[in-house]
């Protein structure tokens, strides 16, 4: 019963404010070319969410790691649905890459395209790889981050898996930093249809790799080193949590 109430006023709350983006939208446009109002009202939705249940933590490790006027590509795992809401948290202005059924969820596809979100089509690997490329170096070049899972797809196990090439090769042609960042509890947000009302998340930042050692090393080098820092910070807040 406690859930239904929780749907019901996150739903009407979210609701409000996905109407207003698509007020802010239109009268924004002109001059927000980041649409930093629309991303705001976005992360005003995600503190709807995570914030209802008062006993939930959205835990953000290492934002000093930030530096709010850089983009970055954005590196992240991905467990769940989740891994998109909770990042709101973090103080940077981001664009999603995320496969073209993301955007047939009602309400949901349509606030991500305000957003400028990136949308590819899973099933033509080279075109995704083109559209990642051509779109992302548009939003980096006007200061938006641009946040990528470099797995491709939703860990079936919650571990690290292998990274395909696409955010590294990204970061080297726009020459910005990677900032790795390792999401753990998204998983646990929902039990069934039922709210996890002590769900624990967190969001650790880790330090960037340099736009200058992205250039110089080579994609292989920085998938390497970017992976085994993600694997590391994963294994040690886990550890934390025991």
């Amino acid at each position: 019963m406690l859930s239904l109430l929780y749907y019901l006023v996150a739903l009407t709350l979210c609701f409000i404010l996905y109407l207003a983006s698509y007020v802010a939208f239109v009268v924004c446009y002109p001059f927000d070319k980041k649409r930093v109002v629309v991303h705001t009202l976005s992360k005003w939705i995600t503190d709807v969410i995570f914030g209802l249940p008062i006993l939930m933590r959205r835990d953000v490790v290492g934002a000093e790691n930030i530096d709010p006027k850089q983009p970055y590509v954005v590196t992240l795992n991905h467990n769940s649905m989740c891994d998109i809401l909770c990042l709101y948290k973090i103080p940077l202005v981001f664009k999603w890459v995320s496969k073209r059924e993301v955007y047939r969820i009602p309400l949901v596809g349509r606030l991500l395209l305000l957003h400028g979100d990136i949308v590819i089509n899973r099933a033509s690997a080279k075109e995704a790889m083109a559209l990642v490329h051509d779109k992302g170096k548009e939003w980096l070049a006007k200061g938006a981050s641009v946040s990528i899972f470099p797995e491709g797809t939703r860990s079936k196990d919650g571990e690290i898996h292998n990274f395909k090439a696409g955010a590294f090769i990204l970061a080297k042609d726009a020459e910005v930093p990677i900032l790795p960042i390792v999401l753990d509890g998204t998983k646990s947000f929902l039990n069934g249809w039922r709210i996890n009302w002590r769900n624990r998340i967190t969001i650790k930042i880790l330090p960037p790799i340099s736009a200058d050692k992205v250039r110089d090393n080579s994609i292989k080098e920085t998938m390497a080193e970017v992976h085994e820092s993600m694997v590391a910070a994963l294994a040690q807040i886990r550890e934390n949590k025991r």
